[in-house]
Parts: structure tokens; C-alpha cells; sequence
């Protein structure tokens, strides 16, 4: 089926994905640095994780606003991969490859989200738009 009436709307829903892509990443950041909201699972976490949410916090931050989209982007991509191998695949004894067993279907979904925008840019309503980087 086509929906040419859709298309029309196809960068400024570009740039809502890229903004909730983005927001989602940054409460992960928030979560893990500022301990907000409480969970237990990001209680006492290692500096690896650690550097995961200050990385989450910042680029998710440029990723909602649209600024460095693409760089931005490529970045988060390869540490939601990085996750997902590291602390999802490989968190026990012998490695789990399902996501549903493992607990990485976010991370997977996350890299391959910031993966496309990488390539399709921030869309009309971004920093880069504005500045005419886009």
C-alpha cells in the first residue's frame, strides 16, 4: 500500500524521531548519573557505566536539540552496540545471543535508531537545519 499524503510530513517526523530517540537516551544518562528516578539497578554502578550514562546524558542532549545530528548520531550507535555486547550478550558465564533472554532488545533498538539518523540527518526542525549544516 502507498501513502503519498504521508510523505509530506516525512522530515518534521524525522525530527520527531530523532527528539524522542534522544530524550529517551538522555533519561538513561539522567538515570545513571543523577540517580533519578531511584532504581535499583543503577545503584552503585562501575565507571564503565558510568561513563555510558555521561555519554547517554550529553549526546542525547544534542541528539533532541538536532546539533551534530549525524556525528552525534554515529557515536551513540556504536556505544549502544558496545552494550549491548558488553553488558547484555556477555553478562554472564556464557554468552546469551536472544535479546528477550538477555535484556538487549533497548540497546539493539537504540543502536540501530541513532544508526539511521546517522544517515538521514536531524531533519527539518534541528539545530543543523537551522544552521544550514542539513
Amino acid at each position: 500500500m502507498n501513502f503519498p499524503y504521508l510523505t509530506r510530513f516525512q522530515p518534521v517526523l524525522l525530527s520527531l524521531f530523532r527528539f524522542i530517540t534522544g530524550l529517551l537516551l538522555f533519561q538513561y544518562g539522567i538515570a545513571k548519573i543523577f540517580k533519578f528516578p531511584v532504581l535499583p539497578y543503577f545503584a552503585n554502578i562501575p565507571p564503565l557505566i558510568y561513563t555510558a550514562g555521561a555519554i547517554e546524558l550529553v549526546l542525547g542532549a544534542l541528539l533532541m536539540i538536532g546539533l551534530f545530528t549525524r556525528l552525534t548520531a554515529f557515536i551513540l550507535s556504536g556505544e549502544m552496540a558496545f552494550a549491548y555486547f558488553m553488558g547484555h550478550m556477555f553478562k554472564g558465564e556464557t554468552p546469551v545471543f536472544l535479546p528477550l533472554l538477555n535484556g538487549g532488545t533497548a540497546a539493539i533498538l537504540f543502536c540501530f535508531a541513532c544508526l539511521y539518523l546517522s544517515a538521514a540527518g536531524g531533519g527539518s526542525v534541528s539545530a543543523d537545519a537551522a544552521m544550514g549544516k542539513e
